[in-house]
């Protein structure tokens, strides 16, 4: 990696961001166009510090196996599948794509950015009895989430998660599922890995370079500006392709770049923390990823867990998260982030916001004030015998969440994913939101290139689907291509266990 802004050359495609989005899209087009150049501008020192960072996400590996929120049940509590369906597809995708990259020399082993790690979901109460055993009978019969537990047995449950059982009251009602397809993925170094390989191949990844503006040029191309961070040096570079995938970052250069379809779209950052410990007995107690139910009121972001890591060879376990609140876009950003992306276009959208998320509001601030002491005792509520000078706070990533105007009502609305925003030409994209954000990387950039490349996808379909064998296919609808991709991609990444 340079940090020598004069290397540079008018390139066919910039990457803003050097996390897991720009390192996705630069693999995937060196399967669809390996002769374009292709750079990558970071404005860190390091590529993968922000969202993409270890500690700064879940590493769950979203294919929708623990996560309560992606299956929602209704009045009559059925439950709605549709989601969690969609979200393991897309890891399924992901997996494909990785297993692809290690065969073809990805550096090292697949053990250095993915694990496996059982995915548990846990519910107390009666009522979370009824909903677990309605969640597992829909799933069950979802060829995707084949071989889904479940139990209420405490007994049994302790055999799962100990930790989480230990010193609970035994009258307690509890109720659980488990996955043991589940995976722990350390994007960070997946990141690197991929812009590695990408840099093997001719890829230029450019750190401390901040892009600072884009501009529309009359030949259709951008004129893209790049603040060297240490010299204070400015450049511009012509490209005929920009991919904005600078996490919190996107938003304000989305609107610099006066693209049309930005207009309207905010954005409402939330830093999250974590508790952490390093205890190797308590580590060795949990070895799994289990999620429990968000409070009443409280937004799907909240969601508890606690998450068995593997970072840099070391295990540990952090649970929460526990909401706060700062202006910034990134963790590096300033505190004018926030105000200066409100803008006339998107004002009606933000202040709608404001008027209809008063729990949302109510939540953060009660978060924000709230003790250590407390923080603890909501740790308690997962892990009954947790001793406070056993576990760390630590500050994770920050995240921008998506608001939209509704084209129903025209009101602004705060939406919990992602948002892929693309030029009518498709000369420039960025991407907005958070989760499931890295897991799902591979079908987001899969996604972009089909609007934007449409001819070069339909040039290369072949190459595409020996690296994607599922590419185009509904793997719910087709359980032998599904039995043969899970074989191929567990093999290959080394899931065996």
């Amino acid at each position: 990696m340079s940090t020598d802004l004069a290397v540079a050359t008018d390139p066919d495609v910039v990457l803003v961001g050097g996390g897991v989005m720009s390192a996705t899209l630069a693999s995937l087009l060196g399967v669809l166009a390996p002769e374009w150049s292709v750079t990558v501008f970071e404005s860190a020192a390091d590529v993968a510090g922000e969202s993409s960072d270890a500690w700064n996400n879940a590493g769950t590996g979203h294919a929708a196996l623990c996560e309560l929120n992606y299956t929602p049940a209704g009045a009559d509590g059925r439950v709605d599948t549709t989601k969690a369906r969609a979200i393991n597809e897309q890891f399924q995708v992901s997996r494909q794509f990785w297993s692809h990259l290690v065969r073809t020399g990805l550096t090292g082993s697949p053990k250095d950015f993915i694990t496996p790690v059982p995915h548990v979901s846990f519910v107390t109460g009666e009522q979370g009895r009824t909903y677990m055993r309605n969640r597992h009978a829909a799933l069950s019969a979802e060829p995707l989430f084949a071989g889904l537990e479940y139990t209420d047995d405490p007994a049994e449950l302790a055999s799962w998660v100990p930790l989480v059982m230990d010193g609970r009251d035994p009258q307690q009602v509890v109720a659980a599922t488990r996955s043991v397809a589940g995976t722990d993925v350390n994007f960070g170094a997946l990141t690197r890995l991929l812009l590695a390989q990408g840099e093997a191949r001719g890829v230029q990844v450019h750190t401390s370079q901040r892009v600072t503006d884009l501009d529309r040029l009359p030949d259709g191309r951008w004129k893209v500006t790049v603040t060297d961070r240490r010299t204070g040096e400015e450049r511009t570079l012509r490209t005929r392709f920009v991919f904005v995938g600078a996490g919190g970052g996107a938003l304000p250069l989305l609107q610099k770049a006066a693209i049309p379809e930005i207009r309207g779209f905010g954005g409402f950052p939330v830093s999250g923390k974590f508790l952490r410990t390093r205890s190797p007995e308590l580590v060795t107690k949990h070895q799994a990823k289990v999620y429990g139910q968000a409070a009443v009121g409280a937004p799907p972001m909240s969601v508890p867990h606690l998450d068995l890591r593997l970072v840099d060879g070391e295990y540990s376990l952090l649970f929460g998260p526990y909401a706060g609140w700062s202006p910034r876009f990134l963790k590096a950003g300033s505190v004018l982030d926030l105000p200066l992306s409100v803008k006339p276009n998107n004002l009606g959208s933000m202040l709608g916001v404001a008027r209809t998320e008063l729990e949302l509001t109510k939540y953060l601030v009660t978060e924000v004030l709230a003790s250590r002491s407390a923080k603890h005792r909501t740790l308690q509520g997962f892990v009954p015998l947790a001793e406070q000078g056993d576990w760390e706070m630590i500050t994770a990533g920050q995240r921008v969440q998506v608001i939209k105007a509704d084209p129903r009502t025209g009101k602004g609305v705060l939406q919990f994913g992602t948002e892929l925003i693309v030029g009518s030409d498709g000369s420039i994209a960025g991407l907005l939101g958070a989760s499931p954000g890295a897991s799902t990387a591979v079908s987001a950039m899969l996604t972009l290139v089909e609007r934007c490349f449409p001819d070069r996808v339909a040039a290369r379909r072949p190459a595409l689907e020996e690296a994607i064998p599922s590419y185009g296919r509904d793997l719910s609808a087709d359980p032998a291509l599904l039995a043969a991709v899970r074989e191929e991609t567990t093999r290959t990444l080394e899931l065996n266990g």
